[in-house]
């Protein structure tokens, strides 16, 4: 349902997208529902055994929608045998050729990403549109950096968030000629800023769904901090309704990575926020494995409460008062609060079982 909590930012509205079968893998995006997590395979997709186990891996994360890699028919063609053992909307990723497209629509893909300045062809991207709008699935609009017609290249003399934005403005146009609107907009460029450039425009504009993401942000570290930066930023503006994190290697970390930008934001209520301190020469607990043993224990919690773990007594007794759980650590102790009341002090070896006790009643 759309989110209503009037403690949320103010998002933008947009139209609203259906992905996948109702009452079996439906996602919706747009039209103010709560933003949709997403993730792409690393596999190939012509194993479709080890693609169907990362999809379903990669659900246990609360991934919501997964993309998988269409460079060949054989791909094409595994789409089904994917689609038996998954539940979430399955989307096909597909470059320069058309034909690839139409199969990934012929195999019952739940929706198909497209770069329409890659495709090449208006025609050729026309039956794309036509084949999506008979079979009654979403496309997304991709926009990349990396990927903008020469003809605006040259005007521009490099990619940027203009040029970025006459690109989709151009397909978009071309779409609506079509008759069709089932579509999400995605504008993306390695640049974080550019990325962000790009967005505001859009969003002044036009009200199709955005999908967010950095791409080609990087290993690990890096791309955490500029996935985060730019999805965050825009999502702040209100910006946003469904994202990837692009994260080279493990598919989990960009699922991860998501969830803990949203829930940064308030937009994630799926499971508990954790807040704890960076510890100093004050801490007296060690305070990141008490931590890390409360996060991975209260997973099963499937609402967002607010679980604070604090090393000392300078702020962990004002974060306990703001948390619906807290831990605050003293000399080889504990105190342990709920809703803001100390509830018992305990020793170090017993804070995290004796957490749990407290916790495990109400859930």
């Amino acid at each position: 349902m759309p989110d209503k909590n009037p403690n949320t930012i103010q998002r933008r509205k947009t139209l609203k997208i259906i992905v996948g079968k109702p009452k079996k893998r439906e996602i919706i995006i747009g039209g103010l529902y709560p933003v949709v997590i997403q993730s792409m395979c690393t596999t190939k997709t012509e194993d479709w055994k080890a693609t169907a186990e990362q999809i379903i891996t990669l659900k246990k994360e609360k991934c919501q929608m997964v993309r998988v890699a269409v460079p060949s028919l054989e791909a094409a063609k595994s789409i089904p045998k994917i689609r038996k053992h998954i539940k979430i909307p399955l989307v096909a990723d597909i470059h320069f050729d058309y034909r690839l497209a139409l199969e990934a629509i012929k195999q019952d893909a739940d929706k198909i990403r497209i770069n329409p300045g890659n495709i090449g062809e208006k025609d050729k991207v026309r039956e794309i549109i036509l084949a999506a709008k008979k079979a009654k699935i979403p496309l997304r609009l991709g926009v990349n950096g990396g990927c903008l017609e020469n003809d605006i290249l040259k005007k521009y003399g490099h990619s940027c968030a203009a040029a970025m934005n006459e690109s989709a403005r151009r397909w978009i146009r071309f779409f609506e000629k079509q008759g069709f609107k089932n579509f999400v907009v995605s504008l993306k460029a390695s640049s974080v800023i550019e990325t962000v450039k790009a967005c505001r425009l859009f969003s002044k504009d036009f009200v199709y769904p955005l999908h967010l993401g950095v791409t080609e942000a990087g290993l690990n570290l890096s791309g955490i901090v500029k996935s985060s930066a730019g999805i965050g930023s825009l999502l702040l503006d209100g910006i946003g309704d469904t994202i990837r994190v692009s994260i080279s290697g493990d598919a989990v970390k960009e699922v991860i990575v998501a969830k803990e930008i949203l829930k940064a934001l308030g937009m994630y209520n799926l499971e508990p926020e954790i807040i704890a301190c960076p510890t100093c020469g004050r801490t007296e607990i060690d305070l990141e494995k008490i931590a890390s043993e409360i996060e991975q224990k209260t997973k099963y919690i499937q609402k967002p409460i607010k679980i604070a773990v604090m090393g000392c007594v300078v702020n962990g007794p004002g974060e306990a008062r703001g948390a619906d759980y807290a831990v605050c650590g003293g000399k080889k102790m504990g105190a342990i609060y709920k809703n803001g009341q100390l509830v018992k002090s305990v020793k170090e070896d017993k804070l995290v079982s004796e957490f749990m006790k407290i916790i495990n009643k109400d859930y």
